[in-house]
């Protein structure tokens, strides 16, 4: 909570912080991120920053204002639209709600799925098995293979490095140039 005195002084959680037009570009940074870690004290901060007048403060809150105005906006399109749509959702998806919904219902779905993937391990192990013979005999008649097959072949590894890439690019966290550390 933001108390102010008649000196021009901001007091944050006890920590004074001077709100003149002199103060220093470190002060002002420091009562910056603090304005911004208490957002939901954007109103209260209004009104000391008005009245001590210092125009950093009135920038910061501004910015909070309007993140907390189109945060209220959103809440409210939701609120009166939300019902409707959940609703809508709930009719045409309704064969694939199991009654009652509580939570053991929830747990017994999760065991049949996880129970029912691990039944389809052997298939998908023939699968496996069959589709790397067919790579073998590909491999032992390639001199067979025309020119088409050959293409196929590329692009393909063409893509499954094109997929690598992107894969590598949202692990690092949507940069082309490194890892943030």
């Amino acid at each position: 909570m933001y108390v102010s005195d008649t000196k021009g002084t901001l007091q944050t959680s006890g920590v004074t912080e001077d709100c003149s037009s002199e103060m220093n570009p470190a002060a002002m940074a420091a009562l910056g991120s603090k304005l911004a870690m208490l957002g939901s004290t954007a109103r209260e901060a209004a009104r000391v920053a008005a009245r001590q007048g210092c125009a950093y403060n009135k920038a910061v809150v501004e910015g909070s204002g309007q993140l907390q105005s189109r945060a209220c906006e959103a809440t409210r399109n939701a609120a009166k639209h939300g019902r409707a749509f959940h609703e809508e959702l709930m009719k045409r998806n309704k064969r694939y709600v199991v009654d009652p919904p509580i939570i053991q219902t929830c747990q017994e779905l999760s065991k049949q799925l996880f129970y029912t993937r691990l039944a389809s391990l052997p298939g998908r192990y023939e699968a496996f098995w069959k589709e790397a013979d067919q790579v073998k005999n590909l491999w032992r008649n390639r001199k067979d293979l025309n020119v088409e097959h050959a293409g196929v072949a590329a692009l393909f590894g063409i893509e499954l490095y094109a997929w690598f890439c992107v894969g590598e690019i949202v692990g690092r966290g949507f940069t082309f140039t490194g890892y943030h550390v």
